[in-house]
Formats: C-alpha cells, sequence, structure tokens
C-alpha cells in the first residue's frame, strides 16, 4: 500500500483541508505484508473512513492497522478531517456535510483511481464517525452501497435532554442548533431510516456492532429496535464484550472491511 498525505482545497469549507489516503500498490518484496493491488493504473474500490470527536485525519493510522487490513482487498481508504462537527452542515460554522457528501467524492475521484460505481463505494467510522457513516449512506443511498458503524452515536437529538451531556450542550447548539433542528436538518438517523423505507432508492447495506459495556450503547440498543421496528432490510446488528477504546475497533474494522467487500456485487 502507499500512503498519502494529501493537503487539498475545499472550496465548500473555503479552505485548506487534509486527507490521509492509502492506495493498494503491487509489491513483492514487502516482509509480512499481503499485497493485492494491480500492476497497472485501475478503478479501485473505496472506502471513506471517518473519525470520532476527539480525533482528527490522522487518527486510523495511529491507533489501527488499517493499512495492512486494506491491503488485502486492493481498497482505497479515504481518511478526512471533520473536526467536530458531526458530519453536518453547523448551525454555526463550516457545511461539513456538504463536503463529505457532494465535495470531496468527487475530489476523490479527480485525484486517485477509485471507482464511481455504487458498489465499489463505501464508507465507515466510529462513534461520531458511526454516525457520520450511517448518515451518509442513508442519506447517498444512491452513491454508498454499505457501511461500518462501530460504537457509533446515533441519537444526538436525544444529547438535548440528556444530564449527563450537559458539558456538550453549548457545542451541540453550534453544531445542530437544536433538538428540532436535528430532524429539520436532515440529521435525526431515525427520522432518515423512516423516510428512506417509503422511497425508490436502493437502500444501502447496514453493519452496526458496539460494545456490550460501551457508554453508548443504550442509544446503540434504540437504534436497533427501531431498525427491527420498520423492518429495514439488510441491516446487521452486532454486540461483543467492550468498551469504547482502540481495542475494540481495531479488531471489528477488520469484520467491518469483510463484511463491506465479500458483499460487493
Amino acid at each position: 500500500m502507499a500512503f498519502l498525505q494529501c493537503e487539498y482545497h475545499s472550496d465548500v469549507l473555503g479552505r485548506a483541508c487534509t486527507m490521509n489516503v492509502l492506495v493498494p500498490q503491487k509489491a513483492a518484496t514487502q516482509i509480512g505484508m499481503t499485497s493485492s493491488g494491480a500492476s497497472g493504473r485501475t478503478e479501485y474500490p473505496v472506502l471513506f473512513l471517518l473519525h470520532g470527536l476527539s480525533d482528527n485525519h490522522t487518527i486510523w493510522m495511529r491507533r489501527t492497522s488499517i493499512e495492512r487490513y486494506a491491503a488485502a482487498y486492493g481498497l482505497v481508504v479515504v481518511m478526512p478531517d471533520g473536526g467536530r462537527s458531526f458530519y453536518t452542515d453547523m448551525a454555526e460554522g463550516y457545511r461539513y456535510w456538504t463536503m463529505l457528501s457532494e465535495e470531496l467524492p468527487q475530489i476523490v475521484r479527480n485525484l486517485f483511481p477509485v471507482s464511481s460505481r455504487r458498489e465499489d463505494t463505501f464508507v465507515a467510522g466510529l462513534s461520531m464517525g458511526g454516525y457520520g457513516a450511517l448518515k451518509l449512506a442513508l442519506r447517498c443511498p444512491d452513491q454508498f452501497a454499505a457501511a461500518v458503524a462501530l460504537s457509533p452515536v446515533t441519537d444526538p437529538r436525544s444529547w438535548f435532554t440528556n444530564p449527563e451531556r450537559e458539558p456538550m450542550w453549548e457545542e451541540l447548539k453550534r453544531v445542530f442548533g437544536s433538538a428540532d433542528r436535528v430532524v429539520s436538518n436532515g440529521d435525526d438517523l431515525f427520522t432518515i431510516t423512516e423516510k428512506r423505507m417509503k422511497s425508490a432508492s436502493p437502500l444501502p447495506r447496514l453493519l452496526q456492532i458496539c460494545g456490550s459495556e460501551d457508554w453508548l450503547l443504550p442509544e446503540n440498543h434504540r437504534f436497533r429496535n427501531h431498525m427491527k421496528n420498520i423492518e429495514y432490510p439488510d441491516y446487521t446488528y452486532q454486540e461483543a464484550p467492550g468498551v469504547h477504546c482502540w481495542e475494540f475497533w481495531d479488531l471489528h474494522i477488520q469484520e467491518g472491511l469483510r463484511f463491506l467487500m465479500e458483499g460487493r456485487q
């Protein structure tokens, strides 16, 4: 795999941005590394891999072996910086949702040898990034075939009234505006999935994994129960021993990659 630290300009955000990118490279002499890159330029499947609230575009490379895991699949992995935006068009701030959903995929296709086919385009993330992954796949089902959400935030609307989230209430107002705006701005996963079930758009495959001791487990259960109630097809929920930590995410991103790549059409 080739590892690139890419500086690019976002017209949507009006500033310079950074993303880390892994690109398959055919190599025969790497010790202890499997390579499935093509010998010539081709169009690779692409995974947009999103970070959590306290991190940035570097964290997946620093905390996991994502390069080694992705190499076996011949997969381009794009790791953008989403700040603390919850991947939204913020009430007071930048339009990260528009950047992520509209601008970034086009920039990536222009810069890297990735496929533009829906069947080859995926998104995954952890915590805040897991929320972003679910939202991206569900709001852009014509672009994304599947999503993996590890320990995801699933119900930010409830954070406005949760006493445990009180230290974040002012920040939540800057990001989402209000609990009602979470719905009206298209940021509520419960509302999105209900609308998606009534539409003619293709439904992305979804994998949600949460630790049995994770502090986000209650809202993961709420979303799991909601998905069962609306009978969303191609939705898998898994629970495994673990907390909100990198040991859990490093282990289960491997399962996530298998889910994404083995389900390709």
